[in-house]
């Protein structure tokens, strides 16, 4: 597929769920966005958990319909396999080149059958369920990708034409595709570019990594989810069902020593949600949260907490030291238990879960000109108390956990105010440059709230 270079109203970096409210909320009243997302379907992180606190609602199923809103939109450009490479000023916004990647499928005509998938004789571990499933090296991305087009390793594929012999479009696959540079000019931009998890084995005392039975947050998610690898909860090490399951609180988080002194807000929360959900899906494994603070800062977050105590989950105030493994694969937990004069105790359990942090998903400045803020890295807000979506850079705005550690409502309420914010500064901008001041008047006026 040629692309052609875009001209749109406003840009938005990211396909997570803020991304999406964006670029829906921009559409909604009549500007052209373009969505830029770098993996090969929307849905960020939030597709592939299993459900959201406190309500348990299932995240597949308020994510699917915001990702197909957005596939539909007649205002909305989508450009999945996409990444940002350079950005500049100009006299009426912002001049975007963008890198498509090959998918070695041509979009246009790939149906979304699969039944190159079918064929392919190879398998690679999921990167979509960490490593737990498999796919194969041409494959849709997951069940509910969107858009549904298929998408090819070529760094695995040992090029049998299978897939291609399989296919019942006719030169859809190809393997000479290359790929492609193309520019947006847009007016202004939203950045939702989303985080990352601090590793798995950043704390080399807890095993993440090299114990085969201690694993992150993330992975429990997939194990959890209708969609995940095996239906059921299994551990890796032997695809035994857990009897006994420990969390370890602030395992990527409040740590001076990993450079992530602040507290992701999220962990205590998701902890205590997996913690529920493994009590309903294994009705007899003895479930600990070893933690140093509980932190449930949201409505009804308290009583969700209040909730997992009442169904004989067991809270324990202690600070982990280190985790070793015993001759059964077993992870043994050694914690010094605050609440009984800081005696120090060895816990054998059958799984160990990291409650690991956020960190933010690359650094903006360099592309985007956008300044961090040094105590974290995230996106800096110079006014985040009265417009936390305003940058310094003009033009540009920040939305969800590009901005910083925050849950799911969270995010969805930012990337409103996002929405809300790059319209009010596309009418001014178009009033200003209809009077023949061009930007300079709305450059002002962010500017002054900015600095505020």
């Amino acid at each position: 597929m040629a692309m052609k270079n875009l001209q749109v109203d406003a840009l938005v970096v990211g396909g997570g769920i803020a991304g999406m409210q964006s670029a829906l909320d921009l559409a909604d009243q009549g500007y052209q966005v373009a969505l830029v997302e770098k993996e090969a379907s929307i849905g960020g992180k939030m597709i592939a958990l299993s459900k959201v606190f406190p309500t348990l609602d299932c995240c597949s199923c308020i994510t699917t319909p915001k990702m197909s809103a957005v596939a539909h939109h007649e205002n909305i450009t989508l450009l999945t396999y996409c990444e940002v490479q350079e950005l500049a000023e100009n006299g009426n916004g912002f001049q975007v080149q963008v890198l498509k990647k090959p998918r070695y499928v041509n979009e246009d005509t790939c149906t979304g059958c699969r039944l190159c998938e079918y064929a392919c004789p190879l398998d690679l571990p999921s990167d979509f369920d960490l490593g737990l499933g498999a796919h194969r090296v041409i494959r849709v991305p997951f069940s509910t990708a969107v858009p549904q087009k298929a998408v090819l390793d070529i760094d695995n594929c040992i090029l049998c034409g299978k897939c291609e012999k399989v296919c019942p479009v006719e030169d859809c696959i190809d393997f000479t595709q290359a790929a492609e540079a193309f520019e947006i000019q847009a007016n202004a931009i939203v950045l939702a570019t989303g985080f990352e998890l601090t590793p798995t084995d950043a704390k080399a005392e807890y095993g993440g990594g090299k114990l085969l039975n201690v694993v992150n947050a993330l992975t429990v998610e997939r194990l959890l989810a209708p969609t995940g690898p095996y239906g059921h909860v299994l551990r890796p090490s032997d695809g035994k069902e857990p009897e006994s399951i420990a969390y370890v609180q602030c395992a990527g988080s409040r740590d001076a020593t990993l450079g992530v002194e602040y507290c992701s807000r999220i962990c205590c929360m998701y902890a205590i949600k997996q913690a529920m959900l493994l009590s309903g899906a294994l009705p007899l494994a003895d479930i600990t949260i070893y933690y140093m603070d509980i932190r449930t800062f949201g409505k009804g977050y308290e009583q969700f907490y209040q909730n997992a105590r009442a169904m004989g989950i067991e809270f324990v105030k202690g600070k982990v030291a280190r985790i070793h493994e015993n001759e059964t694969k077993n992870p043994v937990v050694r914690v010094e238990l605050i609440d009984d004069g800081s005696r120090v105790v060895e816990q054998e359990h059958d799984m160990v879960v990291l409650s690991v942090g956020m960190v933010p998903s690359y650094n903006p400045g360099l592309i985007y000109h956008v300044p961090v803020a040094a105590e974290d890295g995230f996106v800096f807000q110079p006014s985040a108390n009265i417009s936390p979506c305003l940058t310094h850079q003009p033009g540009i705005f920040v939305a969800g956990t590009a901005a910083g550690p925050m849950d799911i409502v969270d995010s969805i309420v930012m990337a409103g105010a996002a929405a809300a914010e790059t319209a009010a500064y596309l009418e001014e901008t178009s009033a200003a440059t209809l009077s023949g001041n061009g930007r300079s008047a709305q450059t002002a006026s962010v500017k002054e709230v900015s600095y505020a």
